[in-house]
């Protein structure tokens, strides 16, 4: 309790209160901002916080965080342009919408959907993150070792369509992830001689380079493209008859995208997608989804932005990132000092509370700056690329090259900037390579002590219930999507299939 109280304490501290505005007002405009998303900011940022306390590098990071999913409305909703990905599937009827006029009613519906669901996520981070951290104090090596496996099962499921590439891609940042000396051997390994190596490739100029330096030479191909602006007139509140319409879409998408946010490596986007699909499932008006339908633009929103709390889940109570953002909020907690993981609940509790009341009062005040300003946010998407961009590559070089002022730093940046430009030509996603990157370690550290454990016996693995069980349905994962298509293939033939051909 005493915990409890210190967290939301801070909810009283005038300081505390200005670093949550200003990462929701930055959140709502990077958001807002074609191609910045918020996995970008705090990745821009993050070396901003070092010089801030653990408590508000993780409520300014947490803010931004939960504003974002929402500012990236704004521009699918009126340019048919996800500022943020996870805002992708709302432009499907937040676009018509405003091109009959109901730009209004979008906006305010989004608003809503998104504080709800952002809301429902918090109480269950609030509950969920506690007991799962009870639950990993009986995981030992081989148990995370297990539980890193699946994470990194799950990148076939996020970024690009195919299953394969995003597990190459993966596979790629496992591989960066044994840069460095072997702290168990000693033996330095795929440095080729660069003595600033030794430590491994730092996490954050890699972020930015595949993120920040990636867009913007994506945004220098776009360049000529006209888009087609929506006039806004005003945000108007749903009705009494809209927010019913609508219900059934916001609960299920709020208990489906917490539940979603909370497996490794999946996040706001798949969430929202998955929801969509399941709006238009449940919905009475089945034939207004992509006409502008408002349920259409509810049901995504309440799942990217319930997402968010269910992400943090596995990453305060286990140290697995549940999305591309929570890695980077993941890196934050290390540079801060803070361990991740089950022990934090009990050496820094208060730490933790403050996490869940500075995402509530987050979600809060992005409801009411959505409402009230998201006129002002909408002018954000008139800013020339001439101007945003320079000004993002200097931040981006600022960011790279403060932390440690090393040139290889820089140079992490650029080539990572050119390796993320071309994964986004060739269909490869950039967000399997950052899990592979942050759960490469643990994999490899995991195995390390679990067969010093086992005296090098690997069927010692079978042994343990958690990790059959986690290796199990890892298995499942890998397999399932092939095993049904080819199910799916087989029932064609049979129906198309003369009588008597019929096994």
């Amino acid at each position: 309790m005493d915990a409890f109280l210190a967290g939301m304490a801070i909810l009283l501290d005038p300081y505390m209160l200005g670093v949550i505005l200003a990462g929701t007002l930055l959140g709502i405009i990077v958001g807002a901002l074609p191609g910045i998303s918020g996995s970008t900011t705090t990745a821009l940022l993050l070396p901003l916080t070092v010089t801030m306390t653990p408590g508000a590098a993780l409520a300014f990071l947490g803010s931004i965080y939960c504003a974002a999913n929402f500012g990236g409305s704004i521009t699918a909703i009126l340019i048919n342009t996800p500022g943020d990905p996870s805002a992708s599937a709302t432009a499907f009827d937040g676009y018509p919408m405003a091109k009959r006029g109901e730009a209004g009613k979008a906006l305010g519906i989004s608003a809503i959907s998104s504080a709800i669901g952002g809301i429902f996520s918090v109480f269950v981070l609030i509950v969920a993150a506690p007991l799962l951290a009870r639950m990993a104090y009986e995981f030992g090596p081989p148990e995370y070792f297990g539980l890193a496996v699946f994470g990194l099962s799950m990148v076939a499921m996020i970024g690009g369509e195919s299953q394969v590439k995003n597990l190459m891609s993966a596979c790629l940042g496992v591989l960066l992830a044994t840069v460095g000396l072997d702290l168990t051997t000693g033996v330095e390994r795929f440095t080729f001689g660069v003595y600033s190596l030794s430590d491994g490739i730092e996490f954050v100029p890699v972020l930015i380079g595949l993120f920040a330096i990636a867009e913007m030479l994506e945004q220098a191909t776009q360049h000529g493209v006209v888009q087609d602006y929506i006039r806004l007139t005003a945000v108007k509140l749903p009705t009494l008859a809209d927010f019913r319409k609508c219900a059934k879409s916001i609960a299920i998408s709020s208990g489906i995208g917490t539940f979603i946010g909370a497996l490794p490596a999946l996040g706001a986007t798949t969430a929202a997608m998955i929801c969509y699909n399941e709006s238009k499932r449940w919905s009475k008006y089945k034939d207004e989804f992509g006409k502008g339908a408002i349920e259409g633009v509810a049901g995504p929103e309440a799942a990217n932005n319930a997402a968010v709390g269910g992400a943090m889940v596995p990453t305060l109570a286990l140290g697995i990132p549940g999305s591309t953002t929570t890695a980077i909020i993941l890196a934050g907690l290390i540079v801060q000092g803070v361990r991740p993981g089950p022990h934090l609940f009990t050496e820094q509790p208060a730490l933790l509370y403050i996490v869940f009341s500075s995402m509530l009062a987050a979600n809060l005040l992005y409801l009411v700056l959505g409402l009230g300003a998201a006129k002002l946010f909408a002018r954000l998407t008139l800013v020339p690329a001439a101007y945003l961009w320079p000004a993002v590559f200097v931040l981006s070089m600022v960011g790279a090259y403060a932390p440690n002022q090393s040139m290889s730093d820089i140079w992490t940046v650029l080539i990572f900037g050119v390796v993320g430009f071309l994964f986004r030509r060739y269909g490869f996603s950039p967000a399997p390579l950052i899990m592979g990157l942050v759960l490469g370690k643990m994999v490899e550290e995991s195995l390390k002590q679990s067969l010093l454990i086992f005296d090098q016996n690997w069927l010692m693995f079978l042994t343990r219930p958690i990790v059959v069980g986690l290796f199990a349905v890892t298995l499942i994962g890998l397999f399932a999507p092939f095993l049904a298509r080819a199910w799916t293939r087989t029932r064609k033939r049979w129906r198309t299939s003369p009588a008597g051909d019929l096994p």
